[in-house]
């Protein structure tokens, strides 16, 4: 049976407890469920299905088990693979320094957005297949690559760390 990830905007220690996320998973229908780093990120075993699909019924069942839904992003851990094995920084330079992130979006840039694109310390590099590939330099200014993700991509959307995608394929 395939393995798939789950990416939920908005999910902290504060606001949803992962023993109830992991049972609104488990109502789906969806087996070997395990949350990872209490941010958001459950790994589920479920026959084959769109990702589409899948989204729609796992935030049905954090809506009748936890009374509220989060946007939510599906991807095969055999499609993750593949992502990180293609390396899609590969050809940019960045600072040793600097963070690898994911941004999954529910809608594509304007057409008219040409990346790679920056502020700050913080840069989009590359979007494909619904993901935007940035990165960013830690700087007195905060968390700039927020600001400029939102921009680009509007509010609709989830931001992993390349690490946190890292340990969520080897789960």
């Amino acid at each position: 049976m395939p393995r798939y990830a789950a990416f939920l905007r908005g999910v902290m220690p504060t606001n949803c407890r992962m023993p109830e996320l992991k049972r609104a998973f488990e109502t789906a229908g969806f087996t070997n469920v395990k949350t990872l780093l209490a941010s958001g990120n459950v790994v589920f075993d479920s026959r084959a299905a769109s990702n589409s699909a899948l989204e729609k019924k796992a935030q049905a069942a954090m809506l009748e088990t936890l009374g509220r839904e989060f946007l939510t992003f599906v991807r095969s851990l055999d499609a993750l693979r593949e992502m990180l094995a293609s390396d899609p920084y590969r050809g940019f330079r960045l600072d040793p320094g600097a963070k690898r992130i994911v941004s999954f979006v529910v809608k594509p840039p304007r057409a008219d957005l040409v990346l790679p694109i920056g502020r700050d310390g913080a840069r989009i590099l590359r979007f494909q297949g619904g993901v935007a590939f940035s990165c960013y330099e830690r700087t007195p200014k905060g968390p700039v690559f927020m600001t400029l993700l939102e921009k680009a991509f509007g509010k609709d959307q989830t931001t992993r760390t390349w690490q946190t995608l890292e340990k969520v394929v080897a789960a």
